[in-house]
């Protein structure tokens, strides 16, 4: 008997995929990648091409349809498809032509700045916790949707004019793909709303108080469902016919794709940024230690599982930058080779605050900062800090989880694409002082989306746990990972009060 499969669409901010799993077993049948372009057209503006992301997406469906023809793969064994996607990042369009407004406003991006610390200056950061689990910080959408509706005014027109929608990648996805102009479903996930600052975190739904808040009309809003439900199905391609059954955002994506669906478990994400989501069951835990509450999964006809989760804005972004801004490495992998050709990166510190810190900081000030340097460093030093720095950023989060949930863990599972690299894992144990498992499923976030569409469409069982796991250990002692620590916190107090523009009102 042939096994079911799920498609699953996987839009994050360095590139597209469309993968075909096997139902339960998680085996990958077929997959396709394209790389997305980011902007940056002024200093901390990141943006992307909502149009690009769509095409890059429906390209990679295509050419995966095209191998499973040419493999004797029958479509009629697809089940459904998932999406899975960067979160945050904000697309405004016209619901009459279907035209993006403005470019895409990537979650990194900080050009919101001034008036967050207006916002900060006037009610405090903390004002909106109780009701959406978030910080008043630039990372969310409704800070970036108020900078659109001020300074672009093609989108307040079409606001007035009441031809305005607003959504998140997952959102611009569906309504595309389930017909667009021609009756597109403008719809998003629990996950992803919760991403927003307008959703209620215990409601689930829409807030009008956070609506009001904003200055914002709830007409723009898609409507919320639950992530593993019915979407809509494809209106064109080789999939059309073929639902939408599961839309989540990608680090919950990710946590479902290690199984950590359960009270307690927790996982760390490695990709353009870094993030750790530690499940917290059906409770609403509020942190006291600069992490988020947020939403981090529903079941049609079940209760939320909620999480707390610990944010770095840039961790494989740095990667992107010593490549494509520094030219001191022509790949990725060159980095990792360069960092290993020395055993410390005597005394060079990096913090890679190109818009700021997130998690647990949420300074909007901050700027990047390099220290350290001599007349002895090397660009080999810098590499090694380059990936130190993002080592030094989990053990804050790791140690704000451990403040806020009362638990240690003894184990750290860990995805993304900075996960190939063997040095960068050792290092994080090191610095952590705890084991870090990697397992050999690379494609953890898409694998959580298939989760999601698999559930609804009854192939799939929650909770599949991945084996063939690599463990890392530890190999420095507690004195020589405090010193390194110390250093680090030095490094980031240079790094803050950079941006006198943010800091004004």
């Amino acid at each position: 008997m042939e096994t079911d499969l799920i498609g699953s669409i996987d839009q994050c901010t360095s590139c597209s995929r469309f993968i075909i799993f096997e139902a339960q077993t998680g085996h990958v049948v077929a997959e396709h990648q394209i790389e997305v372009e980011q902007l940056f057209p002024h200093e901390s503006w990141v943006e992307q091409n909502p149009l690009a992301l769509l095409k890059s997406v429906q390209d990679c469906i295509e050419a995966v349809c095209t191998k499973l023809k040419e493999d004797g793969v029958c479509l009629e064994r697809i089940k459904g498809i998932g999406i899975t996607n960067q979160r945050e990042t904000t697309i405004v369009w016209d619901k009459l032509t279907g035209e993006p407004l403005n470019n895409a406003v990537v979650w990194c991006d900080a050009r919101n700045g001034v008036q967050v610390h207006k916002l900060h200056s006037q009610f405090g950061q903390n004002y909106l916790r109780e009701k959406c689990g978030l910080p008043i910080a630039t990372y969310f959408s409704a800070t970036k949707l108020v900078w659109l509706m001020e300074n672009v005014p093609q989108v307040k027109e079409a606001a007035e004019q009441d031809r305005l929608l607003f959504g998140t990648v997952d959102t611009w996805l569906v309504w595309n793909l389930t017909g667009g102009v021609k009756g597109g479903h403008h719809l998003t996930d629990v996950t992803n709303a919760s991403r927003t600052m307008l959703m209620n975190i215990n409601s689930l739904d829409w807030d009008n108080t956070l609506i009001e808040f904003f200055h914002l009309s709830s007409s723009i809003l898609p409507k919320i469902q639950p992530s593993s439900s019915d979407y809509g199905s494809l209106q064109s391609g080789s999939l059309a016919g073929k639902t939408i059954l599961g839309v989540v955002g990608d680090q919950q994506a990710a946590l479902l794709g290690q199984g950590c669906v359960r009270k307690g478990e927790a996982k760390n994400t490695y990709g353009t940024g870094c993030f750790m989501l530690y499940n917290t069951g059906q409770d609403i835990v509020h942190s006291t230690h600069g992490l988020l509450t947020t939403v981090a999964y529903q079941q049609e006809g079940h209760p939320a599982t909620y999480a707390l989760e610990g944010s770095v804005a840039v961790a494989g972004l740095a990667l992107r930058w010593l490549r494509d801004n520094m030219g001191m490495i022509k790949d990725f992998s060159e980095a990792f080779e360069l960092a290993d050709q020395v055993d410390k990166t005597d005394g060079v510190y990096f913090v890679p605050a190109f818009s700021g810190l997130f998690a647990p900081h949420w300074r909007s000030d901050a700027r990047g900062t390099l220290c350290g340097l001599t007349g002895h460093s090397t660009k080999q030093h810098v590499c090694r800090a380059v990936l130190e720095a993002v080592c030094f950023q989990v053990c804050e989060i790791s140690e704000a989880m451990k403040a806020d949930s009362g638990c240690e863990p003894k184990q750290f599972l860990v995805d993304g694409g900075m996960t190939r690299s063997d040095i960068l894992l050792q290092l994080q144990a090191n610095l952590l002082g705890a084991d870090v498992a990697r397992p050999a499923m690379k494609e953890i976030t898409a694998l959580g989306a298939a989760v999601a569409a698999g559930v609804a469409a009854g192939v799939w069982q929650l909770g599949t746990k991945m084996d063939n796991i690599t463990i890392f250990r530890p190999l420095v002692d507690e004195k020589e990972r405090s010193r390194k620590i110390t250093r680090w916190r030095m490094a980031v107090e240079r790094s803050l009060g950079w941006d006198l523009e943010a800091m004004s009102t």
